[in-house]
């Protein structure tokens, strides 16, 4: 088998069985397909026959039996808490946070730890081909700076937050309103620029963390910069409690972040909202802020069980996130069975509800999740070509549609049958670990 072109300076076709969803419903198959990939890392186009690309002059890289998929995306994962994987699962979201997370996160002052820690992080990310990830750093500017350099050095995509805090934790995560400004300016400046794969996102943690000054600082650099924003909704319900008793003009969680400018005033993506509805949904639906689903993280924390399916039925978008370390697996396609399984336990309360969908959720972790990097997730023309080439034949018996296949590689394969992962268009190497 012919090598694709590690350096990606000519259009080139490949040649594979090629899935994905152009829609949610169903997947697009195409038996020893094509798609054509332009020198900027755009697809071109996508056939059944070499012939109907028109693109005499592409080299031809040929994968044979194997399956070509979209990438995927990490929609909410905590790059400090990588070593705490797997770790105090016995303990609910807020005495989780003060007994494991916040003493975690404060040794990232260190900057050789944080280099050593957030090496693994992207190695890990890499292994289970996830190529674009919405990443939560800490509050410390250098470290936050080192993960974005990180991220360029591996050629994957990320738009990466410096934490906002300055109440309810340790004085070694509480930064000044200036401060927080300050470097979240000096990251901007340097990573801000059009197009670019690796960007900086707006990231109050979450409204308890955050006094008001803060949250107004967030929501003004948001604006005036025209920068996403990430945060948490709606995880817990002593969280909401919590937050009602903070913020008691607000008509609800989400509407604590709509006053402060960081609700879908620039592109929002708030991570949870198990217990989003009535209010908070319709402003979700109104600004299109997207969910980033976490079922493991809801899980481990005794959370609840997010609706997904009225999310979509409501035509809230979302995406999958893996949550670590209240998440206890990097692996993103370990998050289309556990999603589809929560979706199921709602199910037996609810059978107007139905269930998800291997094709619902696949849409959901690759081109629903991709749309808040742009065009992404999909093989549709002028969509960035981020893709994995997976060797299944380890899993393989005979008669096995296509679908199949790929579906019995998202519930028993791992990245041992993960031959290639493209970002844009580049072949992505194994990164460093020190």
């Amino acid at each position: 088998m012919q090598k694709p072109n590690q350096y990606n300076n000519m259009k080139t076709i490949y040649k594979a069985h090629i899935l994905y969803t152009k829609e949610k419903s169903h997947f697009e198959v195409l038996e020893n397909g094509y798609i054509a990939v332009g020198d900027d890392g755009r697809v071109i186009g996508v056939a059944s026959n070499l012939a109907l690309l028109d693109c005499e002059d592409a080299e031809v890289v040929d994968f044979g039996d194997r399956l070509l998929i979209p990438a995927m995306n990490d929609m909410h994962v905590h790059a400090p808490q990588v070593r705490n994987q797997g770790v105090a699962m016995d303990l609910e979201l807020l005495p989780w946070l003060q007994s494991y997370t916040f003493p975690e996160e404060s040794k990232y002052a260190d900057i050789h730890y944080a280099e050593s820690m957030y090496r693994r992080f992207l190695h890990t990310q890499w292994l289970f081909g996830t190529m674009r990830s919405c990443v939560f750093g800490t509050v410390h500017t250098e470290s936050t700076r080192l993960l974005m350099k990180l991220y360029q050095e591996t050629g994957m995509g990320a738009l990466v937050g410096k934490v906002a805090m300055n109440r309810h934790c340790p004085d070694a995560l509480s930064e000044d309103v200036e401060a927080a400004v300050e470097g979240n300016k000096r990251l901007i400046a340097e990573f801000n620029q059009p197009d670019a794969l690796v960007r900086p996102i707006i990231t109050p943690r979450f409204v308890p963390s955050c006094t008001p000054e803060l949250l107004s600082a967030c929501g003004e650099l948001a604006n005036k910069y025209q920068l996403p924003v990430q945060s948490h909704l709606s995880e817990n319900t002593s969280e909401i409690e919590w937050v009602a008793e903070l913020e008691p003009e607000s008509k609800s969680y989400g509407d604590a972040y709509y006053r402060y400018g960081l609700f879908g005033q620039t592109p929002t993506i708030m991570a949870h909202c198990v217990w989003t509805d009535g209010h908070e949904l319709e402003l979700m639906k109104q600004n299109g802020v997207m969910v980033a689903h976490c079922p493991t993280s809801n899980y481990n924390l005794a959370s609840g069980m997010a609706l997904v399916r009225t999310f979509l039925d409501e035509g809230v978008r979302v995406g999958l996130g893996s949550d670590i370390s209240g998440g206890h697996d990097l692996n993103m396609f370990r998050m289309l069975v556990y999603a589809i399984q929560v979706s199921k336990m709602h199910y037996q309360f609810n059978h107007s509800k139905h269930f998800l969908t291997m094709p619902e959720i696949f849409w959901i972790a690759t081109k629903s999740a991709g749309s808040f990097f742009g065009k992404v997730g999909s093989f549709e023309p002028g969509y960035e070509f981020d893709a994995l080439v997976i060797d299944d034949s380890v899993l393989n018996f005979d008669n096995y549609s296509l679908q199949e296949r790929l579906e019995r590689y998202i519930y028993l394969g791992d990245d041992r049958q993960i031959e290639y992962r493209f970002c844009r268009g580049k072949v992505i190497e194994e990164p460093t670990v020190i």
